[in-house]
């Protein structure tokens, strides 16, 4: 299945599931939503945008395997005052395409990005992403800190200290030999299981046994002068029990280390509920974060 090409995964029964659990969980955002998608270089990128036209953009970078429908429970807090520009990751599970020049470096992925940004006629953004979404924002806005007005990392993980040995136990054979069990199990272990949207659950089951993968390419971890010269205005949003890091060891360390970065934590969160749950508590240090209160 890993070697079909996305137009011919969606001609398959897998492909079917996955593009109707894609759109059942869309069905669940509580704003009036459009689907575009932004031509570059690399292939199609689609955005889930909604939100006033006259409202300052922000991006959203979901985790791996999440797709940008994952917002479902913060879009409502987040489009009453911003445009909102949900991505799909290109070369993730989602309907972004990468039939265009590969990704191979980091270069390519802040290339990407930056394309898609003024693809959509934006200069200067709001940028927040989780997990694998906040480690591209956050090489982002180091690169570009002209471009990014606030950044916002949920439980960034690879950016201010490495993942778990545990966690990465756990992850391993996912990574080796996906399968929508092995994916479900996953998730249920790192949650505590906690009652995680079903629908959410199928299309990340389904991305991660099916969807046609590119290579991830991965950024590596800030260097600490790096972090300690960012310009931009920066939260981190950490889950308490998050399984990917000890999550209040690392704010006394960022407080320590890093006192211009914001550090915020969400009680009765994981790594893997976020952005979901607990929602109302994300949604005001969402908000907090990007100055709309």
């Amino acid at each position: 299945m890993s070697q079909l090409s996305i137009a011919d995964f969606a001609d398959t029964a897998e492909g079917t599931a996955f593009y109707r659990a894609y759109d059942r969980v869309l069905k669940k955002w509580p704003s009036e939503v459009t689907g575009v998608d932004f031509v570059t270089e690399y292939g199609t990128t689609r955005a889930n945008i909604c939100g006033p036209l006259d409202g300052p953009p922000l991006f959203l970078l979901p985790g791996a395997g999440a797709t940008s429908s994952v917002w479902f429970a913060n879009i409502a807090a987040l489009a009453e005052h911003h445009r909102v520009f949900a991505v799909d990751l290109i070369g993730d599970p989602g309907r972004s395409t990468a039939n265009g020049v590969p990704l191979r470096s980091v270069d390519d992925l802040m290339s990407w990005l930056h394309a898609v940004t003024r693809a959509a006629g934006c200069h200067t953004f709001s940028l927040a992403g989780h997990s694998y979404g906040a480690m591209i924002a956050l090489a982002y806005a180091i690169r570009a800190p002209e471009d990014v007005r606030n950044l916002v990392l949920l439980d960034p993980n690879s950016c201010f200290t490495g993942m778990r040995a545990s966690y990465l136990a756990h992850a391993v054979p996912l990574l080796m030999r996906p399968t929508e069990k092995r994916e479900r199990d996953f998730i249920r272990w790192e949650t505590d299981g906690q009652n995680i949207d079903n629908d959410w659950l199928d299309l990340l089951a389904h991305g991660a046994a099916y969807f046609p993968k590119s290579k991830t390419v991965v950024p590596k971890r800030p260097k600490l002068n790096a972090l300690k010269n960012m310009t931009v205005d920066t939260t981190a949003i950490f889950a308490s029990g998050s399984k990917v890091h000890g999550s209040k060891r690392l704010v006394k360390t960022l407080a320590a280390t890093l006192p211009a970065i914001r550090a915020v934590t969400i009680e009765e969160a994981t790594h893997h509920t976020l952005p979901m749950i607990p929602a109302a508590a994300i949604n005001d240090a969402l908000t907090n974060a990007l100055h709309e209160r």
